[in-house]
This record gives C-alpha cells, sequence and structure tokens, in this order.
C-alpha cells in the first residue's frame, strides 16, 4: 500500500545540477521525517539528508553540505533533493526513506556523475 517513487536521475556532467523527487502515497505524508539515502556498487548505504515532517530541521551528511538542499511540500505528498555542483563521487543509487514509529524505502534513481 505505501509507495515511494524515486525520480529525476540520470547522467550529469561534473559541476552539474539534478533534482530528485520522491513522491509518497498510502500514508500520512506529514507524520513522516523524509530523508534521502545513497549506495554506491561495493559501499554501504549511507545517509545523505533528512528534513522534519513539518519541514522546520534538516541535517546533512558533511560530504554534500553546501551543495545539496533536501525539501519537502506536504500538501503534493513529495520530498526532494536538489543536487548542485555535483561530483563523480556523488555516483550512486539515491534512495528516499520515510521515517517516523517505521521507515519505508523507495526503489532507488541512479545518478551517474561523469565527463
Amino acid at each position: 500500500q505505501v509507495q515511494l517513487v524515486e525520480s529525476g536521475g540520470g547522467l550529469v556532467q561534473p559541476g552539474g545540477s539534478l533534482r530528485l523527487s520522491c513522491a509518497a502515497s498510502g500514508l500520512t505524508f506529514s507524520n513522516y521525517a523524509m530523508s534521502w539515502y545513497r549506495q554506491a556498487p561495493g559501499k554501504e548505504r549511507e545517509l545523505v539528508a533528512i528534513i522534519s515532517s513539518a519541514g522546520g530541521n534538516t541535517n546533512y551528511d558533511d560530504s554534500v553540505k553546501g551543495r545539496f538542499t533536501i525539501s519537502r511540500d506536504n500538501a503534493k505528498n513529495t520530498a526532494y533533493l536538489q543536487m548542485n555542483s555535483l561530483k563523480p563521487e556523488d555516483t550512486a543509487v539515491y534512495f528516499c526513506k520515510a521515517v517516523w514509529w517505521r521507515s519505508y524505502w523507495g526503489q532507488g534513481t541512479q545518478v551517474t556523475v561523469s565527463s
């Protein structure tokens, strides 16, 4: 019943930008903190950014701080990750995760940063 669907991934050159979206359904979106994780091949999944249920508080991994911005639109049941100044090291599958008393994961979207 619960679905989180990521979109917006793709191939981009270093220094470029992408905006990822996570559309949620089957849950009361405003109850959940929303987060973005990423996982590169052979590496563990890592937290990139998280935003509180009302959008008033955010936290970022040091590797993306100042370059990425997490946001949400509760009226649209959608979370976003604006990624600027992308680096090859940002290449990964990006997942959104909804967190309340339990968590739900999206299917992931591939981001590739390459010349």
